[in-house]
């Protein structure tokens, strides 16, 4: 009997160390070329591409949750998932409600995209709720107009709602290129330095995965396969490390 028992606790001893820790990773899905859902229904994008090759270097099984971006932070102070890859830069205020990991971009451009390129960036201007973005404009004295998505911001320009949009470059240049010329970049506010870099949001508490992610992240920078994936999804100009 007690070789039984032995045998039990070592082949179950065994497979708990052969288990990966499970992660729960909150995204938008609605943000490319950060994230978004593909023609198949799932989830694609840098972000996505990203955190699968991170939780591959630090042995953890990672599952992916769809979740608004208005929300995004306080679901996951309510620990409905684990981690948040949502494009989501660095700022102070954010810091005051969760941590974050080493960063995986560097500071990344925003933009002001408009039907003229002398739009007036101090009337009405669109920007997606609760996003950096929506803070600079607001203290810019603007006329701060939000919106629950980013492509709710761009269809307010278009439809008079706004004079302007202010939202991440990466974002906004797809949109840009593909209208013909019916949206452009504001003269001389096409490049505009906002926050500190994208990165993982995580609970304060969580400083096991933190240091799991940041050592994730810091190997992907060293062997330059960090810098290589983002010039795959944003193009050979993107900011680099």
């Amino acid at each position: 009997m007690k070789k039984i028992l032995l045998a039990v606790a070592a082949l179950a001893l065994t497979a708990g160390m052969g288990m990966a820790e499970t992660v729960r990773i909150g995204t938008e899905g609605a943000y490319p070329p950060y994230n978004f859902v593909n023609d198949k229904g799932q989830l694609d994008g840098f972000e996505i591409e990203l955190g699968n090759e991170l939780c591959k270097r630090a042995a953890l099984e990672c599952t992916w949750v769809k979740n608004d971006w208005d929300s995004i932070i306080p679901n996951l102070v309510s620990s409905n998932y684990d981690a948040i890859m949502a494009g989501m830069n660095i700022s102070d205020e954010r810091k005051k409600a969760i941590a974050f990991s080493e960063e995986y971009t560097p500071p990344p451009l925003s933009a002001y995209a408009a039907l003229t390129p002398d739009a007036d960036i101090k009337g009405a201007v669109a920007a997606q709720t609760s996003t950096i973005q929506a803070g600079y404009v607001a203290e810019t004295g603007a006329s701060l107009v939000e919106f629950p998505t980013g492509e709710e911001t761009i269809a307010a320009v278009r439809n008079g709602e706004a004079e302007a949009v202010f939202a991440d470059r990466d974002f906004l240049a797809p949109y840009v290129q593909e209208s013909n010329g019916q949206l452009v970049w504001v003269k001389g506010q096409e490049k505009v330095v906002v926050g500190e870099g994208i990165a993982i949001g995580l609970r304060k508490s969580d400083t096991e995965l933190k240091a799991k992610f940041d050592k994730a992240i810091e190997s992907m920078k060293a062997d330059g396969s960090l810098n290589k994936l983002i010039t795959k999804w944003y193009g050979p100009e993107a900011l680099v490390f």
